[in-house]
């Protein structure tokens, strides 16, 4: 892998080799339209984890967990509404889960993953796309982003009609490698 765009040697990663997420350098925004589609309400999450690994045949596979009651909107009374049961449900179910068992290079900066999305509590199956932003031979980047429609995860608090449509997420996901198992 290489850095897109970039001089470098393509860096390669036999497997097996396993990554730790850097949670500085990685992120999980949302945005959903609001007011019956004439704003949109953004935020992200403030607490991440997770680890990804690089299997024998250059497969891979990986899991995020988001902390669901770090939520920040920049607006302390939606965020309480946001981890409340009619949203995440942050005190039942506080993580998020994103758990990849599969995923494969796909052209020169494309990954292809399936596996499940785990919210408030309610797993969903999950295929995407990712691109490789970065990579080198201590780190990778991959950038990901997901329409996913909040009714498949049983949050269908909806008053008055005022929240349309699917969230779109974004998550930019950086995982630093670690050290050979002795």
């Amino acid at each position: 892998m290489t850095t897109p765009g970039s001089d470098q040697a393509a860096t390669s990663y036999p497997g097996p080799a396993s990554f730790q997420l850097d949670p500085a350098a990685s992120a999980v925004s949302i945005a959903h339209k609001t007011f019956w589609g004439m704003g949109t309400v953004r935020g992200s999450f403030t607490r991440l984890s997770g680890s990804a690994e690089i299997l024998p045949d250059g497969s891979g596979r990986g899991r995020l967990e988001i902390d669901a009651a770090s939520i920040d909107t920049k607006n302390g009374k939606r965020d309480e509404h946001l981890r409340s049961k009619d949203f995440f449900n942050a005190g039942e179910h506080p993580q998020i889960v994103v758990e990849l068992p599969q995923a494969a290079r796909q052209g020169a900066d494309g990954v292809a993953t399936s596996g499940t999305l785990t919210v408030a509590g309610q797993a969903r199956q999950l295929t995407l796309s990712a691109r490789v932003t970065e990579a080198t031979g201590e780190a990778i980047t991959l950038a990901a982003d997901a329409e996913i429609d909040r009714a498949d995860f049983g949050m269908r608090w909806n008053q008055l009609g005022m929240i349309k449509g699917k969230a779109h997420v974004s998550v930019i996901a950086r995982f630093v490698k670690t050290a050979a198992a002795s």
